[in-house]
């Protein structure tokens, strides 16, 4: 045998195991999650269960579910909410791995399967989703490249909760934020006994200091700021009375197309109305729509437009997982 027959089997045989190596599709492969690293998403972040909500009809009750495994449909997301708030005060990154989940604690971690080909991925839930039917979990782009589905879309998933690093990361989230613990019930009061007092001296009602002696200036009295006003319940583009007060600045006519819209809330008072859309464009594109409702002015706080019925629905779920319980969905 020559030496130009060895380098040509030497290189056949390499070929062979390339092909072979590529053709392979399916196995237990471990992906990992560390890269690209989520870490950063957590920053703003705050440990969340939250209460029941409701979106299209169907009611989800979230809990702290440390035995949770489930079979079911995952889907992704990304471009729509890439940059916006998570369900728990989060930045969403699509290019970090992470996933949206109805009603496990945020965060949380969970084993992804995918059922298909066999892929593994450790996943940090921080957001709530997807509202489809038989779906179980929204993943990020980043997390359905990892699993093998991004070009697909879908794809059969058993999702497991890792229940000691869930309890890990809890428990670092509520020593972020002190005001999540669960609150303290307060301590019994003393017993005070009553006893009788001495009559007051009398004394000049605007008295003047001795000689030689500067007076002591008074504090200031605080005031303190009066608790925003709730939103006016039962808003939904139809006219309703509002008891007004004050004097209401007029606003800028709001450019807002046709299209779907998530609606937070409804306000007499204009100030309130622009703090509600503060907080709401870490969500989206936030604005106040002033409305004439008998002959007084009420100020509608929405967000959007958004793409479709389906982008509606997972803000809506993500909205008032956040807080806003009385969010809903308005065509304009």
């Amino acid at each position: 045998m020559t030496a130009g027959d060895v380098a040509l089997r030497a290189g056949l045989i390499g070929v062979l195991l390339t092909v072979s190596a590529c053709s392979t599709t399916r196995g237990p492969v471990v992906a990992s999650a560390a890269t690209p690293s989520s870490a950063d998403q957590s920053v703003g972040g705050r440990y969340k269960v939250g209460n029941p909500y409701q979106v299209d009809g169907v009611w989800y009750y979230p809990s702290e579910n440390y035995a949770y495994r489930e079979e079911g449909t995952a889907s992704w997301y990304g471009d729509d909410f890439n940059g916006k708030r998570t369900a728990n005060g989060e930045r969403f990154d699509m290019n970090a791995v992470s996933a949206a989940h109805p009603t496990l604690p945020m965060p949380s971690m969970v084993k992804v399967t995918n059922l298909d080909n066999g892929r593994e991925l450790k996943v940090r839930v921080n957001d709530r989703g997807p509202y489809k039917s038989r779906r179980i979990i929204d993943l990020s782009r980043r997390a359905a490249q990892l699993l093998g589905f991004d070009l697909i879309g879908t794809a059969r998933v058993r999702v497991e909760i890792d229940a000691e690093e869930s309890l890990m990361m809890k428990n670092q989230a509520l020593r972020a934020d002190p005001g999540e613990l669960p609150k303290v019930a307060a301590a019994p009061h003393p017993v005070v006994v009553a006893t009788s007092l001495a009559p007051p001296v009398m004394t000049d009602a605007n008295p003047q200091p001795a000689p030689g002696l500067k007076a002591k200036p008074q504090p200031e009295k605080q005031v303190a700021m009066l608790p925003l006003e709730k939103p006016v319940k039962g808003d939904k583009g139809t006219p309703m009375p509002v008891n007004g007060h004050g004097t209401i600045p007029a606003l800028p006519p709001v450019a807002a197309g046709p299209g779907v819209y998530i609606q937070a809330g409804a306000f007499s008072d204009v100030a309130n109305a622009h703090r509600l859309e503060h907080e709401l464009a870490e969500f989206g594109n936030a604005f106040v729509l002033p409305v004439t409702v008998n002959n007084r002015q009420l100020f509608r706080v929405r967000l959007g437009p958004l793409g479709d019925d389906t982008s509606a629905q997972d803000m809506l779920g993500r909205v008032k997982a956040y807080g806003y319980d009385d969010a809903q969905i308005v065509r304009y």
